[in-house]
């Protein structure tokens, strides 16, 4: 039997089967160091094949429709940062200030790729000016989301200052990424063919981040001192906040002339956060902090905004084409 789209995936399954492990068997001590190590191993490793993978055409191919990926940056990067703050009220009387901080995080990440342009793809879209979009949107979250750290996060938190957090994103992911990019020349097609592994690698990686973090936070107490209330207040706000941005993107490329196909590019390019890159991040970001409580408004995030795209796709894929209309 085929499983309905808007029930977790497999990976996601896999998460929530990792933080039960956490919880259970939290590591410590020498064997915490030991997976720490190997952890920063993995995400080298990850940004080194994402370099590979990412083809420089795809980004240049469809630069010239500017004005789409334009309004796709200022959704990711400009007004869900701002919806974040601006709902500073609200989001204080429901969860806990390490949870605000991880929501503020999950508004100032780049856009996810590879479900971004399936999506598109479902949605019957612009799926080249998703694939440039998408492409673009995490090559600049390298530089854009460690300086909004700075700028939106950190002031809120007092936590690394804005140089810290380009230095370390730089020595961590930024160089791997960039030799990643030089080495395609020579690997690039091996890398293509090996979407199996660089899945493994991916998700390995994440499964990885995620252990560590919430054994660290376990071992400080993370549920005792989280509220019940606040994990139900945590998912209200993440909801929330995917259906704003959701209803902007939507209603505001039809008001700046886009057609329906660009449209769809706009809303799931525009709306998606990526964990991929959000996680292994927030690792280098939030060094010190309650990296458990960081990183679940992501996690929720993730899948939440799954479930709606997957609705939102194949209600997109039923609507009539006009005649003579390539698709």
């Amino acid at each position: 039997m085929k499983r309905p789209r808007f029930m977790p995936d497999n990976f996601m399954l896999m998460m929530i089967a990792t933080v039960v492990a956490a919880t259970l068997v939290p590591c410590s001590g020498t064997t915490a160091l030991v997976f720490n190590g190997i952890t920063n191993t993995a995400i080298c490793l990850l940004f080194f094949l994402h370099g590979a993978k990412l083809p420089r055409e795809a980004v240049v191919a469809g630069a010239t429709h500017w004005r789409l990926h334009l309004t796709v940056l200022v959704c990711t990067f400009v007004l869900l940062p701002l919806l974040g703050l601006a709902l500073k009220p609200l989001m204080s009387s429901l969860v806990t200030p390490d949870l605000y901080l991880g929501i503020l995080f999950v508004c100032v990440l780049p856009s996810t790729v590879q479900s971004s342009i399936a999506f598109t793809s479902v949605a019957r879209g612009n799926v080249p000016a998703a694939v440039c979009a998408a492409s673009a949107s995490n090559l600049l979250g390298i530089f854009l989301t460690p300086v909004l750290v700075g700028l939106v996060v950190v002031a809120h938190s007092g936590g690394l200052s804005s140089f810290d957090a380009i230095r370390n994103i730089a020595l961590q992911l930024l160089l791997p990424f960039i030799a990643g990019q030089i080495a395609r020349r020579w690997i690039g097609g091996w890398v293509d063919a090996s979407k199996a592994m660089l899945k493994v690698v991916d998700q390995g990686s994440i499964l990885l981040v995620v252990y560590t973090a919430f054994s660290e936070a376990v071992n400080q107490g993370l549920w005792q001192q989280l509220p019940s209330h606040s994990l139900v207040g945590l998912l209200l706000i993440d909801g929330l906040l995917l259906a704003m941005i959701m209803t902007i993107a939507t209603f505001g490329s039809r008001w700046l002339g886009f057609n329906k196909e660009d449209e769809i590019t706009i809303v799931f390019c525009g709306s998606k956060k990526s964990l991929a890159s959000g996680i292994p991040m927030a690792k280098i970001l939030f060094a010190g902090h309650a990296l458990g409580a960081v990183v679940l408004p992501l996690m929720l995030f993730h899948q939440l905004q799954l479930m709606v795209c997957a609705v939102l796709a194949q209600r997109y894929a039923r609507r009539a084409v006009p005649l003579g209309r390539a698709v």
